[in-house]
């Protein structure tokens, strides 16, 4: 005598053999329907949910696989391999913030392993977290000195951290191995920092010659070019940036202040807006954002608003206090305006004082 529910159990797991039968023989987009179809009956099996993520992953589908990956993780919480794989899947849909909190949990349970850790580098460096990279890099630096990926990774933060001495020293590793795109890109930002302009230009002029697709070139080789007075370039630097990495933040912060001075400013909005969301809160971003309403018609108070908020948190912001003061003018509020451009010429007084402290110095 047979049974209904027995049979059913039969034929999900013929199911099951199926969609794996396809998987294995590489026809992935069948075996996801299959996949699915055996987790309608059998909603709780670990190795289904796997493997479906596995496929999602291999086809490119990977916001679907980060939903099998959390529905994973319900049943088998901890599981620190489906951590990576669910903090690889938020890195590789640039979900930045969200591969950082999970590579960070793998971290903490395998210090050990190179993959998590250099994928979180990568996510702190991209949000601009450089003394958290200098500090999760530098053993590994220690440990293993031949490592391209982490003595990159951790000489790009230490420049960016203003540990230019420092930074040069793990630089000087790097072009050890003779010149190469990621040296020339490193002495570049160095230069840039420095204020050496025309130094770094010919440095990340040379990085993309060696190697076009190098991740991060792009936004620096704009930077050098914009301070060598070369903005159509420069513009087609950031572009090239955002094609590679939509989230890289200084791009869609630089190219939108270009857009801006072209008038360009619902297209400059909608980078600016992206950028808030690389960098929740961003200042800089913010302040963009309030220009752009104070060169619009009506929303002056809108722009007040933002600019009240952006100088009670960075009281010394001189552009913040200029833009306010011409706000609150035309908004016929003298006595604010007056305020506020009393602000503006104590705060370039202090600035200039300070000038002139450093050039007597040297």
């Amino acid at each position: 005598m047979s049974y209904p529910h027995a049979q059913s159990s039969v034929a999900a797991e013929e199911v099951l053999k199926e969609a794996i039968r396809l998987h294995q023989a590489g026809n992935v987009e069948s075996a996801i329907p299959a996949y699915q179809k055996y987790l309608v009956q059998q909603h709780n099996s670990l190795i289904a949910h796997s493997n479906l993520v596995a496929a999602f992953a291999r086809s490119g589908r990977y916001q679907e696989a980060i939903v099998q990956y959390r529905h994973a993780l319900k049943l088998q919480p901890g599981n620190t391999p489906v951590e990576l794989n669910l903090g690889l899947a938020y890195y590789k849909t640039n979900q930045t913030e969200l591969a950082a909190i999970t590579l960070e949990k793998v971290h903490r349970v395998a210090p050990d392993q190179l993959q998590p850790t250099l994928l979180l580098a990568d996510c702190w460096m991209s949000m601009g977290k450089h003394k958290q990279v200098i500090q999760l890099l530098t053993p590994l630096f220690d440990k293993s000195p031949e490592d391209m990926a982490a003595t990159y990774l951790l000489g790009t933060a230490l420049v960016r951290d203003n540990q230019v001495e420092r930074g040069q020293r793990v630089i000087d590793r790097i072009l050890s191995k003779g010149d190469s795109a990621e040296a020339r890109l490193l002495l570049g930002t160095t230069r840039l920092q420095a204020q050496e302009f025309p130094a770094a230009l010919t440095d990340l002029t040379k990085a993309v010659e060696l190697n076009p697709n190098l991740p991060e070139v792009y936004p620096y080789y704009g930077q050098a070019l914009l301070r060598t007075g070369d903005p159509v370039r420069a513009s087609d630097a950031f572009r090239k940036a955002l094609a590679a990495n939509p989230n890289d933040y200084q791009a869609n912060m630089q190219l939108a202040v270009l857009l801006k001075e072209e008038a360009k400013m619902a297209d400059a909005r909608q980078l600016l807006q992206h950028a808030l969301q690389i960098r929740g809160g961003d200042i800089g971003a913010r302040y963009q954002l309030a220009t752009i309403d104070t060169s619009e018609e009506g929303k002056d108070d809108s722009a007040r608003r933002q600019l009240e908020q952006i100088v009670k948190e960075a009281p010394e912001f001189t552009s913040a206090h200029v833009a306010l003061a011409t706000v609150y003018y035309r908004l016929k509020r003298k006595a604010d305006g007056d305020r506020e451009r009393a602000i503006v010429q104590k705060l370039n007084t202090a600035a200039q004082a300070k000038q002139q402290q450093g050039v007597n110095v040297n």
